[in-house]
Protein backbone atom coordinates (compact mmCIF):
# COMPACT_ATOMS: atom_id res chain seq x y z
CA UNK A 1 0.00 0.00 0.00
CA UNK A 2 2.79 2.38 0.90
CA UNK A 3 4.61 1.59 -2.35
CA UNK A 4 1.42 2.40 -4.28
CA UNK A 5 1.18 5.83 -2.59
CA UNK A 6 4.83 6.57 -3.23
CA UNK A 7 4.49 5.53 -6.85
CA UNK A 8 1.31 7.63 -7.27
CA UNK A 9 2.93 10.67 -5.67
CA UNK A 10 6.03 10.31 -7.84
CA UNK A 11 3.91 9.99 -10.96
CA UNK A 12 1.84 13.04 -10.03
CA UNK A 13 4.97 15.12 -9.40
CA UNK A 14 6.43 14.01 -12.72
CA UNK A 15 3.27 15.00 -14.59
CA UNK A 16 3.15 18.40 -12.89
CA UNK A 17 6.81 19.10 -13.60
CA UNK A 18 6.43 18.04 -17.23
CA UNK A 19 3.76 20.71 -17.60
CA UNK A 20 6.22 23.45 -16.62
CA UNK A 21 7.59 23.93 -20.12
CA UNK A 22 8.56 27.51 -20.99
CA UNK A 23 7.21 29.17 -24.09
CA UNK A 24 10.74 29.15 -25.49
CA UNK A 25 11.04 25.39 -24.97
CA UNK A 26 7.57 24.82 -26.40
CA UNK A 27 8.40 26.76 -29.58
CA UNK A 28 11.62 24.79 -30.02
CA UNK A 29 9.73 21.51 -29.51
CA UNK A 30 7.26 22.63 -32.20
CA UNK A 31 10.13 23.02 -34.64
CA UNK A 32 10.57 26.80 -34.63
CA UNK A 33 14.15 28.03 -35.12
CA UNK A 34 16.01 29.10 -31.97
CA UNK A 35 16.25 32.68 -33.28
CA UNK A 36 12.45 32.85 -33.62
CA UNK A 37 11.97 31.42 -30.10
CA UNK A 38 14.47 33.94 -28.67
CA UNK A 39 12.70 36.81 -30.43
CA UNK A 40 9.27 35.60 -29.36
CA UNK A 41 10.34 35.41 -25.72
CA UNK A 42 11.82 38.91 -25.79
CA UNK A 43 8.86 40.33 -27.73
CA UNK A 44 6.36 38.72 -25.38
CA UNK A 45 7.98 40.30 -22.34
CA UNK A 46 8.00 43.64 -24.14
CA UNK A 47 4.36 43.29 -25.19
CA UNK A 48 3.29 42.54 -21.62
CA UNK A 49 5.20 45.61 -20.45
CA UNK A 50 3.59 47.74 -23.15
CA UNK A 51 0.15 46.55 -22.00
CA UNK A 52 0.95 47.72 -18.47
CA UNK A 53 1.83 44.50 -16.65
CA UNK A 54 4.17 45.23 -13.77
CA UNK A 55 6.17 42.04 -14.36
CA UNK A 56 6.77 42.83 -18.03
CA UNK A 57 10.18 44.10 -19.04
CA UNK A 58 11.11 45.64 -22.39
CA UNK A 59 13.64 43.35 -24.04
CA UNK A 60 14.99 43.64 -27.54
CA UNK A 61 18.40 42.68 -28.86
CA UNK A 62 18.49 45.61 -31.31
CA UNK A 63 21.58 44.56 -33.32
CA UNK A 64 20.15 41.05 -33.70
CA UNK A 65 16.69 42.45 -34.51
CA UNK A 66 18.18 44.53 -37.33
CA UNK A 67 20.35 41.72 -38.74
CA UNK A 68 18.29 38.57 -38.16
CA UNK A 69 14.88 38.50 -39.86
CA UNK A 70 13.88 35.34 -37.97
CA UNK A 71 14.53 36.96 -34.59
CA UNK A 72 12.68 40.09 -35.73
CA UNK A 73 9.68 38.04 -36.87
CA UNK A 74 9.59 36.17 -33.55
CA UNK A 75 9.91 39.42 -31.62
CA UNK A 76 7.01 41.01 -33.50
CA UNK A 77 4.79 37.94 -33.11
CA UNK A 78 5.57 37.65 -29.40
CA UNK A 79 4.98 41.36 -28.80
CA UNK A 80 1.57 41.38 -30.53
CA UNK A 81 0.32 38.12 -29.08
CA UNK A 82 1.27 38.82 -25.48
CA UNK A 83 0.08 42.42 -25.57
CA UNK A 84 -3.27 41.27 -26.98
CA UNK A 85 -3.52 38.50 -24.39
CA UNK A 86 -3.09 40.97 -21.52
CA UNK A 87 -5.59 43.41 -23.01
CA UNK A 88 -8.14 40.64 -23.60
CA UNK A 89 -7.79 39.44 -20.01
CA UNK A 90 -8.26 42.99 -18.71
CA UNK A 91 -11.34 43.41 -20.92
CA UNK A 92 -12.77 40.09 -19.71
CA UNK A 93 -12.29 41.09 -16.06
CA UNK A 94 -13.88 44.50 -16.71
CA UNK A 95 -16.92 42.98 -18.44
CA UNK A 96 -17.27 40.31 -15.77
CA UNK A 97 -17.27 42.94 -13.02
CA UNK A 98 -20.06 44.91 -14.72
CA UNK A 99 -22.00 41.76 -15.59
CA UNK A 100 -21.93 40.77 -11.91
CA UNK A 101 -23.10 44.25 -10.93
CA UNK A 102 -25.95 44.08 -13.46
CA UNK A 103 -26.94 40.63 -12.18
CA UNK A 104 -27.07 41.94 -8.61
CA UNK A 105 -29.23 44.87 -9.70
CA UNK A 106 -31.56 42.51 -11.57
CA UNK A 107 -31.90 40.31 -8.48
CA UNK A 108 -32.76 43.36 -6.33
CA UNK A 109 -35.36 44.56 -8.83
CA UNK A 110 -36.88 41.08 -9.07
CA UNK A 111 -37.09 40.82 -5.28
CA UNK A 112 -38.69 44.25 -5.01
CA UNK A 113 -41.21 43.41 -7.75
CA UNK A 114 -42.04 40.10 -6.09
CA UNK A 115 -42.54 41.88 -2.76
CA UNK A 116 -44.89 44.45 -4.35
CA UNK A 117 -46.83 41.72 -6.15
CA UNK A 118 -47.37 39.70 -2.99
CA UNK A 119 -48.35 42.64 -0.79
CA UNK A 120 -52.07 42.88 -0.15
CA UNK A 121 -53.54 46.24 -1.14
Amino acid sequence: MRTWRTLSLSLLCGILLAGCETTHDHLLAQGYPPAFADGFTDGCSSGRQAAGVMTGEFRKDVPRYLEDATYAEGWGDGFRQCQAQVRNEERRQYEERFRDRDDDEWDRNRGNAMGRALQPN
